[in-house]
């Protein structure tokens, strides 16, 4: 049988014989294109050599590309466990030219391959083209001889190819393998383009990207026409190894055999193995996913993620797995890909920890959320209604973490539907309810300033050279709505045609600082830019007053600006030394960068140990000393990312874009203000480490005066230690060392004391135990304090008394402690301490209750003490039927 691994390995010796380079492949998080949730296709890495952006040294290229398709225009998540070859995760085995050959020997490469090195019967291999592409027709009889009968033409939906609205494209040619007519749907006019049934594979794409398309829909020839390829590695060993379905190849099967052996039931390639082919797929997206970095959260790629790995978890409940299972099944998949992508066994721990701790997470409302669906589902059926509400399935999303697809595949098992436009109805009055209510002068208002705003020229940024200089008042707002003239003491919002302010972004705080001019002083507390247009001055006129269209001298706080921009640096540093020390999964997603402290929020699964803060604190001011440059600079967003400049995902960037660069350490795109040096952040302190939800951490951290200042407040606290010890501050720890061990020790001697105390109490009560019949009845108070004490006696008495009933007291001038313990053999006979002790409590003016054989409570009238004992001594020998005084 030829393995997955060999498959793999025999593409891409074949094409690296043939001048092409071998190239591994790109992660599954893009790396410079924050608008693709995934890598989906092999020719992503390579986009920006198509479009002439980006040049390698070489023209020829072959890899095999991981690839996942789940979320976004291409979403195959539906359709995986339904059919044979549908997945989220696969392999992608593709060839790629770049303005070096084209259709010719694209179609004369994938010929020989498969018919020649890969021994697939020609006459079972059916091209497809497009309907109007006839150099391809011609080329598929001349280079691989295939009769013209066996050409299928195709439309543009299936068989014609565009990067996007417009740039590169055109026609396609797949092959599609013949599996025979046993493996079809039984249809007469079964065919490729008629039917999608599971007889007829498509194996291999070759894109002919020939054309350039401009806003209107013309296509004009590439001046240099190139190739992109793509064949699935799944479907390619399924016909190899003569498998009915991918997940029955040697890339699946370990999985679906330790399924298997983990539920004790044997996997069925029918529709009753639909749960095991669903997390065989899944956990293999996982565990690449979160190996490249895509962690579960709550939006974007950590949201699919979630999906996908939530679905999992509910397929193994439907397989009878009770508590968490998928990490036991990331050692599998990297024994099945390990071979080709040996990152994943580095990473292996790390995924397997993120992926128990997300299970682990839903686990705990999963139980009652499926029990919810199941109530769903039958007052839905009752009701003859064919779909699941609207609000009912919000209800699973918004208590129980359903994702909508899961809901949909339990509506689907019973025949049902969901109410998709309900759904969205319901998310959309939650998000209503959460904003906060406005009046109708705050939306007149907001209106009126919007309109202003609107009409407002973008303000030019020129802080960046400097932070002072003259600048003139294009729009002076006062409670929102616009003016000629704001005297003192008015609050305004002032738009200038340029400031050196920093308006608040990127997690940067604005600047602060003044206008001044003849007579006039406007202290300016905060900074925001509206949307991509104008600066936002807010502040209060402290003296004379402000007219629109006066030129101002506008100076931002130095000081302020220099502690911001240290922290802005540092947290630069942090981001790389955490991506060293942890892991390149480390990805931002938040931060807070004020002139007294830096906030870094980023993707990370666990808590941070003390050794890995230090040496995240310890790489940063490496760094610092290091003294290395800070480099900002404008270059084009294709450019700064082809250099490895990090974008956030989900950020929009212009064409044009900032990149801050710290010697060889980090490169960002960033708008805000740093150092020239790192020397300037002076030193870097970590203060903190803590988590702020599933999968997030958080690090907070001074450097600069905010760190003098901690350091400060630290001294003065420790002077202030040191004083009440009177000891030296440098014999401060060794001092409180003593003291620990000596009031350790002091506690040891008193637990001692108290053990011998808690023997004579109980010698003492047992002394004035009563017989009744076999057994003893002990009622007495004890001179000790508080319950545990209490407990203390009650077991020793238990133990010594041979059969018997308890009940003992302790009382303080306030309240009384009440404790009742019961003899296994009198339990037996029904003797119930828990009732006995509500009665006694009663009479103390309280309540309690407990087990049959131990039981407490508390009273506030510790003068009713001995009425108690006797009430619980009473109850004891009614419940033992025996009279004896």
């Amino acid at each position: 049988m030829t393995t997955g691994n060999e498959i793999r390995e025999r593409f891409l010796s074949y094409f690296e014989a043939r001048g092409h380079a071998r190239v591994a492949s790109s992660s599954l998080v893009p790396q410079g294109d924050p608008t693709l949730l995934f890598t989906n296709a092999g020719m992503v890495q390579f986009k920006d050599v198509f479009l002439g952006l980006e040049a390698r040294p070489y023209r020829r290229a072959v890899t095999s590309q991981k690839c996942v398709r789940a979320g976004g225009k291409h979403n195959d998540l539906d359709q995986v466990g339904r059919t044979a070859r549908h997945h989220t995760f696969f392999e992608m085995l593709g060839n790629f030219s770049f303005g070096d050959y084209f259709k010719e020997q694209a179609i004369g490469f994938a010929w020989e391959f498969v018919t020649d090195k890969l021994g697939l019967e020609p006459d079972r291999v059916w091209p497809t083209i497009y309907r109007d592409d006839e150099e391809a027709f011609g080329l598929w009889r001349k280079v691989a001889g295939v009769p013209a009968g066996r050409i299928v033409r195709l439309g543009e939906k299936d068989n014609f190819w565009s990067m996007g609205d417009t740039g590169p494209c055109g026609p396609c040619s797949e092959m599609v393998y013949d599996r025979g007519p046993e493996a079809g749907c039984g249809r007469p006019d079964c065919g490729i383009g008629v039917c999608d049934c599971d007889r007829w594979l498509e194996i291999w794409n070759l894109v002919f990207m020939q054309f350039d398309r401009d806003q209107d829909g013309a296509m004009t020839p590439l001046p240099r026409p190139s190739i992109d390829t793509g064949m699935g590695l799944e479907r390619v060993a399924s016909v190899l190894q003569g498998a009915a379905s991918n997940y029955e190849t040697d890339l699946f099967r370990p999985l679906l055999c330790a399924l298997e052996e983990r539920t004790g039931r044997g996997y069925d390639p029918g529709p009753a193995g639909f749960p095991f082919r669903v997390i065989a797929d899944h956990v293999r997206t996982c565990t690449f996913l979160i190996g490249d970095g895509a962690v579960p959260g709550n939006e974007g790629r950590g949201y699919v993620v979630r999906r996908i790995l939530r679905r999992a978890v509910r397929f193994g409940r439907v397989l009878g797995l009770e508590e968490p299972f998928l990490e036991g099944l990331v050692p599998v998949v990297v024994r099945i890909m390990g071979e080709a992508y040996p990152e994943l066994g580095v990473r292996a721990g790390f995924v397997g920890r993120v992926i128990r701790a997300e299970e682990e997470r839903f686990t705990g409302t999963l139980a009652a959320g499926l029990r919810r669906a199941e109530e769903m589902v039958e007052a839905a059926r009752s009701q003859g209604r064919r779909e699941l509400a609207g609000d009912e399935v919000f209800i699973l999303h918004d208590t129980f973490g359903f994702p909508l697809d899961l809901a949909e595949d339990i509506a689907g098992e019973h025949g049902l539907e969901v109410d998709r436009a309900g759904f969205a109805a319901a998310m959309e009055r939650q998000r209503e309810r959460g904003r906060s209510a406005r009046t109708d002068e705050d939306l007149q208002i907001e209106a009126e300033l919007r309109a202003v705003l609107a009409d407002a020229e973008p303000t030019v940024f020129v802080g960046y050279e400097r932070t002072e200089g003259e600048c003139r008042v294009l729009v002076l707002l006062e409670q929102g709505r616009p003016v000629d003239e704001a005297a003192a003491p008015a609050e305004v919002e002032v738009i200038l045609d340029r400031t050196p302010f920093y308006a608040e972004a990127g997690g940067q705080v604005g600047d602060a600082g003044t206008l001044t001019g003849d007579g006039l002083e406007v202290q300016i507390v905060a900074v925001h830019r509206w949307g991509d247009g104008p600066v936002l001055h807010h502040g209060r006129v402290i003296s004379g007053s402000l007219r629109q269209g006066d030129v101002v001298q506008a100076a931002a706080e130095p000081t302020r600006r220099l502690d911001v921009a240290r922290n802005h640096t540092a947290t630069h540093l942090l981001h790389a030394a955490l991506r060293k020390a942890l892991g390149e999964h480390v990805a931002q997603a938040g931060s807070l960068v004020a002139p007294e402290r830096l906030r870094f929020d980023f993707v990370h699964f666990e808590p941070m140990t003390a050794d890995e803060v230090a040496r995240v604190e310890g790489l940063v001011n490496e760094w610092v000393l290091h003294n290395l440059p800070v480099e900002c600079r404008e270059t084009s967003y294709q450019g700064a990312v082809a250099e490895g400049a990090i974008a956030l995902f989900g950020e929009k960037y212009a064409d044009r874009v900032r990149v801050v660069g710290v010697g060889e350490i980090s490169r960002e795109l960033c708008g805000g203000t740093h150092i020239r040096r790192t020397g300037e952040v002076g030193l870097f302190k970590i203060v903190g480490e803590s988590g702020i939800g599933s999968g997030l951490r958080r690090v907070e951290a001074v450097t600069g005066r905010g760190l003098l200042s901690y350091l400060a407040k630290t001294e003065s606290c420790l002077a202030g230690v040191a004083g009440f010890l009177k000891t030296a501050v440098d014999d401060v720890p060794a001092r409180v060392s003593e003291l620990v061990e000596h009031c350790r020790d002091s506690e040891r001697r008193l637990e001692q004391a108290q053990g011998r105390l808690a023997v004579m109490e109980a010698e003492k009560a047992l002394g004035s135990a009563v017989q009744a019949g076999d057994s003893r009845l002990v009622a007495a108070v004890v001179a000790l304090e508080g319950q545990e004490a209490l407990r203390a006696v009650s077991d020793i008495v238990r133990e010594r008394i041979g059969s018997g009933v308890a009940i003992l007291a302790a009382r303080d001038r306030d309240r009384v402690q009440l404790v009742a313990a019961v003899t296994a053999d009198l339990v037996a006979r029904g003797v119930h301490a828990g009732r006995l002790i509500a009665l006694a409590a009663r009479e103390v003016g309280g309540g309690g209750g407990g087990r049959p054989d131990m039981a407490q409570a508390g009273g506030s009238q510790p003068d009713h003490t001995e009425a108690a004992l006797a009430a619980g001594l009473a109850e004891a020998r009614r419940m033992l039927g025996d009279t004896v005084s």
